[in-house]
């Protein structure tokens, strides 16, 4: 049974890999190299590295952080699990500046390894939102950009982001280039089942694309209508606010082509929340689950997601 994370595997670098091998090999130990469960044993001596195995089938040393998002990183594996409680137990996130001064660390350490964990934040599957009946809000807004007004002046130098909420359930949020009818029916093909009761603003952008799904409803905000009945967008909006709040008042400063790993950040943390059942020690547990194959280079994270 895999154990919870402690105290102890955030100050004990043995414990810390134990604990991550127990996550990522279920199973036994598993060679990255060949992919060999037999014939593996762990490496152990006074100049050994902590966690080091050998595969005797392929002839090869390994650790567990071979072809994750920690390969290659020189930061030690209870530092990284530190991090990623810090960044999974914060509610608008956690900034690279404070997990330099928290981690010890260097600030380009501290930015890349927040990206990093990021990645492992994302969502391998694409299980469509909503379905059989459930009710699904769909929201927009734009985010960054100097300029401040109204119409093409507040849009100017903004981007765009779309985010689809299920009453109860997941997030999913999107950068798009432009908030288009276009635009909006290929997240919406992408993201939503059929079944689903969608629940939007007034724009017209929706209007198309929200007869295809068991039923469209709006709320018409510019005649300070929020609420009708059942029919309102204020989840979505819920969402927006604590990811508006986490940017300007968190990471402060993000570049455009970063803002779609913020978002999947506060998507994961969103779908992981303690009303789904799953606390901090859950969270950091299940972004462990998702490092593998995850590798992240720093010319990567730097390049438009």
């Amino acid at each position: 049974m895999r154990s919870v994370i402690s105290d102890n595997h955030f100050h004990d670098e043995a414990a810390a890999y134990e604990w991550v091998e127990a996550r990522v090999w279920p199973k036994g130990p598993v060679c990255p190299h060949c992919g060999g469960v037999e014939r593996i044993s762990k490496m152990e001596g006074k100049s050994t590295r902590i966690g080091t195995y050998k595969c005797y089938q392929c002839r090869k040393p390994f650790t567990v952080k071979i072809g994750t998002i920690f390969e290659a990183s020189h930061i030690p594996l209870r530092l990284w699990l530190q991090a990623i409680f810090l960044i999974s137990s914060s509610k608008k996130g956690i900034s690279a500046n404070q997990l330099h001064r928290t981690l010890g660390i260097t600030l380009k350490s501290a930015w890349f390894m927040g990206h990093r964990i990021r990645e492992a934040m994302k969502d391998g599957g694409f299980e469509p939102l909503g379905g059989n009946g459930k009710t699904v809000e769909a929201d927009e807004t734009y985010f960054g950009g100097k300029r401040k007004g109204y119409g093409r002046a507040y849009v100017q130098n903004k981007t765009a982001v779309v985010s689809l909420v299920e009453r109860g359930g997941r997030a999913r949020s999107q950068v798009i280039k432009k908030i288009t009818l276009k635009n909006l029916k290929a997240v919406l093909d992408k993201n939503l089942h059929p079944d689903t009761h969608l629940m939007t603003d007034e724009f017209r952008g929706y209007r198309g694309p929200g007869l295809r799904y068991m039923s469209h409803q709006t709320v018409n905000h510019s005649a300070k209508e929020y609420a009708r009945g059942n029919v309102s967008t204020n989840t979505v909006e819920g969402f927006f606010s604590v990811f508006k709040r986490g940017m300007k008042g968190t990471y402060q400063h993000c570049a455009e082509k970063h803002l779609q790993r913020y978002l999947v950040e506060f998507d994961f943390r969103y779908n992981n929340r303690v009303a789904l059942g799953v606390n901090d020690e859950g969270r950091a547990a299940k972004i462990v689950d998702g490092i593998v194959g995850k590798r992240l280079t720093y010319r990567t994270a730097n390049q438009r997601d």
